[in-house]
């Protein structure tokens, strides 16, 4: 049957778009027919009404490159299980030529895409077989790129490095987690200069072996040579892991800039699964100012898209952002609800990636809503992840769990790298032997958040025990950290547990408490500049300066710009130059 030649009438529907498919031999020798994933629909209704189907045959390596061109297009805006047949499909489609750069070319970047969108869409097995058929294809030659896709593995495709990467990623999704160390290690210490691609996967590597400031470091150099060369694809990607390594780092502003620039880049480009996952950054990063009004608008718009699409890290992400809002407000039970639906294992539960994540705080929440005993199994969990090594704040967070669980006189399980160990009847006294235990391993680690929230729980437990001075200590630095870091829904937690220990604490809301990007703009509108004056000054975005201000809004508890300037022009030795660095 000739290229073109297979014409069929379908009853009813002369002018119906003819469905492609492909002509292939299949290993006995046999000719096989393969459709597109979208026509299954037209074939089933074919099958079942007797009418012809009206199709049209090309060649495999054509139907190769336009399965290639949907997927890719879906992944960036469509349903990621669509997504993935149709980069499965292009795959199987491409020639049979170990020899053959073009067609090796095409089978590795379909391989990749495809992993990207089980990575996203929350299928680790599906995930696996693609990085598989990646690392099956004869690696490109140094030097070589290829597209940019916005889940692990990322998107240079060059040699040595592209193998290292895929061989940590699938030790990590075959829970060998000792083995993918030495692979993503070279990857990061192998491109400390290059491409921005090339850059970028190094500071992916580096975010999956827990290295936060090294992979926040190597995000903002792909990001500006990704800038320096107009790629504003490869941009919008690392922008979506650049902000998640600043918020792991605890500079949440950050995270907020380079999540709004990432928004607007994506929708620029008609990526709404990308601009998704930066709404749903955004949302995580305003819990944490608590801007109550931005988590809901940011987790809201990120959940329509998520839910539509297959988008199980967004959709994860999201959930988090409006739980972790009702922790920060003191709603321990709403918190806890959200957080054991995202905690369950499966397809019916969070990302696998997040879900381990997030444990610390299911623990807190539930510990806090005074139903503790769903709490054992989460820190059983969550200290064997926390052995793996691949976060710096686990161990101690670990450790802050089990003193909640002491706390609450529940049984706590054994210290991390020692294996579980229940205690039928904890002393209290316990609890705070391991509060100090996680304070002391949080002096290592970047995350100013998450060391607040431990000593603000610390203080919280020693002002229930009466011990009201060593409270009010312990309080006192909670709050500062929680200012410094701009989490004001923690800091009005704080002030309520100072006032209540008996310390005389001012409300919120001087410049002081803002982060250093929000004194700069705070400082610009008491000057009378105007939104797009101040993104000029600042070399941001209008979108990032109205991001900030709302934060400013909410962190001063003020309604209107002349608020602002007040309260600058009051507190003018507090703030900053608008040109000083963070």
């Amino acid at each position: 049957m000739p290229e073109g030649a297979a014409r069929a009438a379908r009853s009813g529907g002369p002018d119906r778009t003819p469905s492609s498919a492909t002509l292939r031999r299949l290993e006995d020798g046999s000719i096989a027919l393969v459709l597109r994933p979208a026509d299954a629909p037209l074939a089933h209704d074919a099958v079942r009404t007797g009418a012809p189907l009206l199709l049209s045959v090309t060649s495999p390596a054509s139907a190769a490159h336009e399965e290639l061109a949907r997927g890719l297009a879906l992944l960036a805006d469509g349903p990621l299980g669509e997504a993935y047949a149709s980069l499965t499909l292009a795959r199987s489609l491409a020639p049979d030529a170990p020899h053959d750069a073009g067609a090796a070319h095409l089978i590795r970047t379909a391989s990749l895409a495809a992993a990207d969108a089980a990575w996203a869409a929350g299928d680790p097995d599906a995930c696996l077989d693609a990085i598989r058929a990646a690392d099956a294809v004869p690696p490109p030659p140094a030097g070589g790129d290829g597209a940019a896709h916005p889940s692990p593995p990322p998107p240079d495709r060059a040699g040595d490095s592209l193998a290292s990467h895929l061989a940590g990623l699938r030790a990590l999704l075959e829970l060998r987690p000792a083995d993918a160390v030495g692979p993503l290690r070279r990857v990061v210490e192998a491109q400390r200069h290059g491409s921005p691609v090339a850059l970028h996967r190094a500071s992916v590597a580096a975010l999956l072996l827990g290295d936060v400031e090294v992979s926040a470091d190597l995000g903002r150099r792909a990001l500006a040579a990704a800038r320096a060369e107009g790629r504003d694809d490869v941009a919008t990607q690392v922008l979506e892991y650049l902000a998640y390594a600043e918020m792991r780092c605890g500079r949440h502003s950050r995270a907020c800039a380079h999540a709004t620039e990432g928004l607007d880049l994506a929708l620029r480009a008609s990526q709404a699964n990308s601009a998704a996952h930066h709404r749903a950054v955004l949302a995580f990063a305003a819990s944490v100012e608590g801007d109550g009004d931005a988590v809901r608008g940011h987790a809201e718009a990120a959940l329509a898209t998520a839910r539509r699409n297959g988008l199980a890290q967004t959709r994860t992400l999201a959930e988090w952002a409006l739980a972790r809002d009702d922790l920060g407000r003191g709603r321990a039970d709403a918190a806890a609800s959200r957080l054991t639906s995202l905690a369950r294992e499966g397809r019916a539960g969070g990302h696998f990636a997040i879900r381990p994540l997030l444990l610390p705080d299911l623990v807190e929440a539930v510990v806090l809503a005074g139903r503790p005993e769903p709490a054992v199994p989460a820190v059983e969990a969550f200290a064997a992840w926390a052995d793996f090594g691949v976060d710096a704040q686990a161990t101690a967070q670990a450790f802050r769990c089990r003193a909640l669980l002491a706390a609450a006189g529940v049984g706590v399980p054994g210290e991390a790298g020692r294996g579980p160990r229940q205690v039928p009847h904890p002393d209290e006294d316990d609890a705070g032997e391991l509060f100090l235990r996680a304070l002391d391993l949080h002096q290592d680690d970047p995350g100013e958040l998450e060391r607040s929230r431990t000593r603000f729980l610390y203080g919280r437990w020693l002002r229930r025990r009466r011990r009201l001075r060593a409270a009010r200590e312990q309080l006192r630095v909670a709050l500062h950290g929680f200012e410094r870091c701009g989490a004001a829904g923690w800091a009005d937690l704080a002030r309520g547990e100072l006032r209540a220990a008996g310390e005389e604490v001012a409300p919120g809301g001087r410049p002081a408490a803002l982060t250093p990007h929000q004194l700069r703009i705070a400082r610009a509108v008491a000057t009378g500049a105007t939104n797009r004056e101040i993104a000029q000054q600042l070399a941001v975005s209008v979108r990032t300066v109205d991001h900030h201000l709302r934060g400013i809004f909410v962190a001063l508890g003020v309604r209107s710009r002349v608020d602002v300037a007040r309260m600058v022009h009051r507190d003018v030795d507090a703030v900053p130059s608008p040109h000083q660095t963070d």
